[in-house]
């Protein structure tokens, strides 16, 4: 199945132009971000390829020749703006509410029938506000396919998470995309959204914002080697306290920096330190484990502000939040992030992405490589 779940199943749309490319999700409204980060990083690598898309549709199509070649050179952990990353198998319109299983069973019949078993289906929608009426019908849809797909041995009888994922994905009652995704190439949620929910203890919903950070941007190995017991790490701009909070559930020692006031429970862990002072102008007496920052600034001045944490040596890790501009909000991401990487003036690896949590804003993770 490895070898053929990212093939092409030509289905002709309405429009009858054959399907080739990928399908990724979006926060609603930065469908011009993705589809311009997916054009840009293609013809970077060398390869061709068309974003079409609708603003508000909360997805983009990258069409082009050759979608295992696509889905090679738009690795998933490198794309900032989307949520999930598919690659297509079919597009199918004018679906009959009455029966939309034969003609999906049928296209995957014919393209898999002798290739193996996808490990498990999800049944998804965009998320946006045209999609979210379609959430009923994905979950009702998704348990009447399983066991109909299961039948032709087109899906494993139990979830298996090493196998490639089938996904079909609703944008209208009888519109609908068939796609594939592989397990170490994808996020792991439906719609490429970790559920979390707010703590009662936690200072602000801002808490959210790092615990995804923390999930999407590490991995299980680097969380368990860079999240540990008395590690010291720096809060700049902490006011109420979310991020700080959130460090010091992972057993961190923090120095929480704001002129304003923090949540009592943070002061009375005995792990968090307040300090009024300007995150700006601050700096540690030693090197710190982390240094976290959500400091509402222009994105250039706190780019340049956390390169100059790691051009001096003042922390290890950091994550933080680039808040964007209403326009031109992808070539500010590129230029702050090249400005960051330059000014920092040391090897570091870097990773960015527009969190479900987060909304005009980017969220980067940032680490001196290891060994150096």
């Amino acid at each position: 199945m490895a070898s053929r779940a990212g093939s092409f199943i030509d289905v002709m749309p309405a429009n009858g132009v054959p399907v080739h490319g990928l399908l990724c999700y979006c926060r609603a409204g930065f469908e011009p971000e993705l589809a311009a980060e997916l054009t840009t990083r293609a013809a970077a690598a060398g390869v061709g390829g068309y974003a079409r898309t609708e603003r508000g549709s909360g997805y983009v199509v990258f069409a082009g020749d050759n979608g295992d070649t696509l889905s090679r050179v738009l690795p998933w952990r490198g794309l900032i703006f989307a949520r999930q990353k598919l690659v297509l198998l079919a597009e199918l319109r004018g679906l009959d509410a009455k029966d939309r299983i034969t003609p999906i069973a049928a296209v995957l019949a014919d393209g898999f029938a002798n290739t193996g078993r996808f490990g498990m289906l999800l049944v998804e929608h965009p998320d946006s506000d045209a999609g979210k009426p379609l959430a009923g019908l994905a979950r009702s849809f998704g348990n009447a396919l399983r066991p109909a797909l299961r039948k032709q041995g087109l899906l494993s009888t139990r979830d298996d998470e090493y196998l490639p994922r089938l996904h079909v994905v609703f944008v209208d009652g009888d519109h609908a995309f068939l796609a594939s995704s592989h397990p170490l190439d994808s996020s792991p949620w439906p719609l490429g959204i970790p559920r979390l929910r707010v703590h009662a203890e936690a200072p602000s919903r801002s808490a959210l914002k790092l615990e995804e950070a923390l999930l999407v941007l590490l991995d299980e190995d680097e969380r368990k080697l860079l999240l540990r017991d008395n590690m010291q790490a720096a809060d700049l701009g902490a006011a109420p306290g979310g991020w700080s909070w959130v460090l010091m559930r992972h057993g961190m020692k923090v120095t929480a920096v704001d002129n304003g006031p923090l949540r009592q429970n943070l002061l009375d862990s005995g792990r968090v330190d307040h300090l009024r002072a300007d995150g700006f102008s601050w700096q540690p007496k030693q090197m710190l484990d982390w240094m976290v920052c959500d400091m509402v600034e222009q994105p250039r001045r706190v780019a340049a502000r956390m390169a100059e944490w790691f051009r001096e040596g003042w922390c290890r890790q950091a994550v933080f939040n680039l808040k964007l501009p209403m326009k031109k909000r992808w070539d500010e991401t590129t230029l702050c992030l090249d400005l960051f990487q330059q000014q920092a003036q040391r090897p570091l690896t870097i990773r960015a992405r527009q969190l479900y949590h987060d909304r005009e804003e980017i969220t980067v993770f940032a680490a001196i490589e290891r060994n150096r």
